[in-house]
């Protein structure tokens, strides 16, 4: 998995694309719709905490748990200045641990992507359903088999007067692992650019796959969505969100 050391500094630069007011409207509409509207959630893959300070906002107890050093750094910062009471763990989400258990967990921006081997989500699935309170539920989203596909081998670059990326991405369909190299030029105090690179690898995994390890986890699959709305996913769809129930 990647620990977003480089690219860290420069993340929430590059994401200021992403609607996450939006996202979190979305997301707290569906953890209403499955009965928790209040209590302590679990963020999985938390980053630099955006979604997870939009989400205490919302009214929830929030804990962020990221493999990232460099990511929680910037979330701490940003914790220190709104002042909101989240707890943040450096923690593997493939292994995480906690004092007690949550209503509800979530992960988003493909975080659950970043899992390459099905023995690995099994587990965190399991570990969801260990921590979390009886009947609580797990939402995540999923980028789709489709999606990887139509990236397929494909440069994607951005410059800004702070930072540059060139992002070279190769989608392997036989084990369906999708690659992408980073290269970010970013300026340091001195209005130089310094040369970094990063390697980062995520998984496609079919629906039926991870609807099979979710049960196999001992959790309920509740339903999956095509991405910010309540239909079914479409064969063309490129992110969805998944709702299992702790059993």
């Amino acid at each position: 998995m990647a620990s977003y050391e480089s690219f860290a500094r420069v993340y929430d630069l590059f994401m200021d694309n992403i609607p996450y007011e939006e996202w979190c409207g979305y997301l707290h509409t569906l953890l209403e719709k499955y009965d928790v509207t209040d209590g302590l959630v679990l963020e999985l893959g938390c980053g630099t905490g955006t979604m997870t300070e939009l989400l205490a906002d919302c009214g929830y107890d929030m804990i962020g748990v990221d493999n990232s050093a460099d990511m929680l750094e910037i979330a701490l910062e940003k914790k220190e200045q709104s002042g909101k009471d989240i707890l943040y763990l450096q923690q593997d989400m493939r292994e995480f641990e906690l004092y007690g258990t949550v209503r509800a967990i979530v992960s988003v921006c493909d975080s659950m992507n970043y899992i390459t081997d099905e023995a690995d989500l099994l587990e965190v699935f399991r570990l969801g359903n260990n921590y979390l309170d009886p009947g609580g539920v797990f939402i995540f989203d999923l980028n789709t088999l489709f999606k990887y596909e139509q990236l397929g081998e494909s440069v994607i670059a951005e410059n800004r007067e702070e930072s540059s990326f060139i992002w070279e991405n190769w989608y392997d369909p036989a084990d369906q692992v999708n690659e992408y190299d980073l290269t970010l030029f970013i300026r340091n105090d001195e209005g130089l650019y310094e040369k970094y690179e990063e390697t980062h690898y995520q998984k496609a995994y079919a629906l039926e796959t991870v609807c099979q390890l979710i049960r196999q986890a001992g959790m309920k699959l509740e339903a999956i969505y095509d991405a910010f709305t309540f239909e079914k996913p479409r064969p063309d769809s490129e992110r969805v969100y998944i709702v299992a129930r702790e059993q």
